[in-house]
Parts: C-alpha cells; sequence; structure tokens
C-alpha cells in the first residue's frame, strides 16, 4: 500500500473512534439512563464501598506482572509491572494498538538485558495464553449459563465461534509444538491465510513463512515444559481480576444477584472481551461502554445502575493503568536490573 493510501487508512480509521465515541457517549448511553440519574447512584457510595472498589482495582493491577515472570525467566515482579502499565497503556491511546504495546514492551526489556530471542518468545507466548483466555470465557459461560437454566442467543453465537477458533488455534499450536515438519506445514498455511486477510484490506503480504514458526518451536518447547502451569494461572488470574471489578462495580451501585447474577454478568463481560479485542476505538472505548450495559440491562439490571456500574467499572481498569503507565514510561530506565 503507498505511503498515502495508508496515511488516508489511519485518518479515517481515527475519524471513525472518534465518530463512534462521540456517538455513544452523547447520544446512546444518555438515552439508556441520564448522567444525573448516574451521578446519583455513584454519589451514594459508602466509604465501604469505596474500600471494596479500591481493593479490587489493586489486585487487578498486581496481576499484570506475573504471566511476564512466567514467561521470561530472570524478569522481576517490579520490571515486569512497569513493564505491563507502560504497554497496556500505549497499546490503549496509541493509533496502533496492541502492536505498538508490544514494540514497547520489547524495546525496554532489551535495554534492561534481555536477549531478543527471550524477549520475543515472552511477547509471543504471554500473547497467545491471552487470546486462548479471551476465546475460551465465552464457551465456559455458555455452559455455566445453560445449568444455571438461562438462554441467551448472543452468547450462544459468539460461543460457538470462540469455540471454533479456539479449538483450531489449539490445535495448531500443538501441531507446531510436535515437529519441525509440522511446525512448518502450520507457519505456512497461516502465514498464506494471513496474506489472504491481508489483500482483502489492501495491504501486502506477510514476510514471515513456516521457517519463522520452527524456529519458534525450538525457543518455545523447553519454556512450556517447565512454566505451563503457572502461566496458565497467572493468565487466568490476570482476566478473572478484571471481571471481579466489574462484578463488584455491579454490587455497589445495587445491581443485586437477582437482577443480575455472577454467570450472567460474567456471560456479558466474556463477549464484550472477545468484541473489545477488535481495533474499533482505543481501548474498545465506547464499544465496550454500549455493548456491556446492553447486555446488562437485557439481562434484568436497572438501567441508571447499570451504566453505574460499567462507567465505574471501566474507569477502574483504564484511568489507574492509564496513569501508572504514563509514570512507568517516564521512569523505566529507573527500573534497570543492573542499576537495581
Amino acid at each position: 500500500m503507498s505511503e498515502k493510501r495508508s496515511r488516508w487508512w489511519r485518518i479515517g480509521g481515527t475519524g471513525l473512534a472518534i465518530a463512534v465515541i462521540a456517538v455513544v457517549f452523547a447520544f446512546f448511553l444518555p438515552k439508556i439512563a441520564s448522567y444525573a440519574s448516574v451521578w446519583d447512584v455513584v454519589k451514594g457510595f459508602s466509604w465501604q464501598e469505596w474500600a471494596v472498589l479500591t481493593g479490587a482495582t489493586i489486585l487487578n493491577l498486581a496481576t499484570f506482572a506475573p504471566p511476564w515472570m512466567a514467561a521470561l525467566p530472570g524478569l522481576h515482579f517490579r520490571q515486569a509491572f512497569v513493564v505491563t502499565q507502560a504497554s497496556t497503556a500505549l497499546t490503549i491511546v496509541a493509533p496502533g494498538g496492541p502492536p505498538v504495546g508490544m514494540a514497547v514492551s520489547f524495546g525496554m526489556l532489551r535495554r534492561w538485558g534481555f536477549k531478543p530471542a527471550a524477549v520475543t518468545l515472552a511477547v509471543a507466548v504471554t500473547g497467545v495464553w491471552n487470546q486462548f483466555a479471551i476465546l475460551g470465557f465465552p464457551v465456559v459461560a455458555l455452559a455455566l449459563l445453560t445449568v444455571q437454566g438461562g438462554k441467551n442467543p448472543l452468547l450462544q453465537t459468539v460461543a460457538l465461534i470462540g469455540l471454533a477458533v479456539f479449538v483450531a488455534a489449539v490445535a495448531g499450536f500443538a501441531a507446531a509444538l510436535r515437529s519441525d515438519r509440522e511446525a512448518k506445514w502450520v507457519g505456512d498455511r497461516a502465514a498464506e491465510l494471513s496474506s489472504w486477510a491481508l489483500h482483502l484490506v489492501r495491504r501486502g503480504p506477510v514476510t514471515w513463512a513456516g521457517s519463522a514458526l520452527v524456529r519458534f518451536r525450538h525457543q518455545t518447547v523447553g519454556l512450556l515444559k517447565r512454566r505451563w502451569p503457572a502461566l496458565t494461572l497467572a493468565t487466568l488470574a490476570g482476566h478473572l481480576t478484571v471481571f471481579l471489578v466489574l462484578i463488584v462495580s455491579l454490587r455497589v451501585t445495587g445491581v443485586s444477584s437477582s437482577e443480575v447474577t455472577a454467570v450472567e454478568a460474567f456471560a456479558a463481560w466474556s463477549i464484550m472481551r472477545i468484541v473489545g479485542s477488535v481495533p474499533i476505538t482505543p481501548g474498545g472505548v465506547g464499544v465496550i461502554e454500549l455493548g456491556l450495559t446492553s447486555l446488562l440491562v437485557g439481562f434484568g439490571g436497572k438501567n441508571a445502575e447499570v451504566v453505574a456500574a460499567v462507567l465505574v467499572y471501566r474507569a477502574l481498569t483504564v484511568l489507574p493503568t492509564l496513569a501508572l503507565g504514563t509514570l512507568s514510561a517516564a521512569t523505566w530506565k529507573l527500573h534497570d536490573p543492573e542499576r537495581a
């Protein structure tokens, strides 16, 4: 794609994101509940409720670091926390989204003396495990909702799609780790599929092929043999503490379990984890608020209380990371392992 066309794509994408955010917050959310009624809910919080919300937020922030500690031997909690906060903040606000966050993580860890191969492996493995979790949550939510006796057509559709992609991804990942020949075949097919998808949006083909996956296999097998349980548990904890912030926000705003059960909240949250991973707006701003509100109201939550809960949840899972990420990006050199 020419530089001029690429620039117009970026301008168009930025304009679309701004338009979506503006329409959601200026039109759609106020139609569900006025901001005055939402503020009435929030200002009624007791100090105990603020304390519970703060505790859930701190716990969520603390779980950012362990997956990286599992994926990159020798990385300590403080360094992992700084890396994840800085990269996540840039992922939220930067036009490039996740690739920018990954590039920042790579650059910081390299400057701290970690070897390129180890850093690349950590970036790849944490990314794969996060995608496995995001794809698997709707399937779990559908099973729990079915046991509870509830039905949700949207959840069923998302869960079935997620299950199909999850099974294909796990099967491909397992095949890639089994042998060099299978890794090369999977890598070549993945490169062809990626190039085809890029062609649809007028982008050039990928520059990698199956040989890259063969090299990745050699590096990955040893790490996962030792650390896959820790990596799995740390990844699940990182995601589920985000859900904890949501369920606490619902309860303190007055959305009781008789209106929206924990399983229904988990179902709505798991759907939006997948939707939010599509880079329509930075950090899914606007898209997640509207989608999550609509789902929770559909399950039985009262409008003002649900909008208040969703806005509190989003504020507590985005704003602290933006603040800490900015501070981390400004001070990351102070956390050099040798200097420490």
